[in-house]
């Protein structure tokens, strides 16, 4: 391996060993995203795509090749203990989440899910008719059932996420 890594913005090669410019903002440099950079000219470039409220570019110093391999064997062992895993068996995906109950009424409380406000707005805009107050109970338990069906198919996906393409 001849270089540690590339710089971040113009991806010059950066040598084990040679100075480079880190910034200073914690999020670039978080452990998967760890900006680095050849120049105080390549950090500036990265300032207008972040929009950093105050920001400074910092001298640092790349590991020598011996450490950098010390430190990913280090990690590699690390990662091993955590989640032990057969060589060559596919990873299992996890999806978290209880089950959907089917009867509503008994595990959540009844509330409203509709702004009341905007209901009534909407309606007397449309038709010009007045909204009753017993009309939200029956809304909101259809609004619920859309959900659990759209959680059901989030979750038949395998996804965690329930997005639009779940309702119907």
């Amino acid at each position: 391996m001849e270089a540690w890594k590339k710089c971040s913005s113009c991806k010059t090669p950066l040598a084990f060993g040679e100075m480079f410019y880190a910034c200073s903002v914690s999020t670039c440099n978080k452990k998967r995203t760890k900006l680095v950079f050849c120049s105080v000219p390549c950090w500036e470039a990265h300032l207008p795509l972040v929009r950093h409220r105050e920001a400074w570019a910092l001298d640092e110093r790349a590991p020598t090749q011996q450490a950098w391999a010390d430190l990913q064997r280090q990690q590699a062992t690390s990662a091993a203990k955590a989640s032990p895993r057969v060589a060559g068996a596919p990873r299992v995906r996890k999806v978290v989440g209880e089950p959907v109950s089917q009867d509503l009424e008994s595990d959540f409380p009844v509330e409203t899910l509709i702004v009341v406000s905007k209901l009534k707005k909407y309606i007397k805009a449309r038709s010009g008719m007045n909204t009753s107050d017993t009309v939200l109970r029956p809304l909101s338990k259809a609004v619920r059932e859309l959900c659990d069906k759209a959680i059901l198919e989030a979750r038949k996906d395998g996804r965690k996420t329930v997005m639009d393409r779940d309702f119907d």
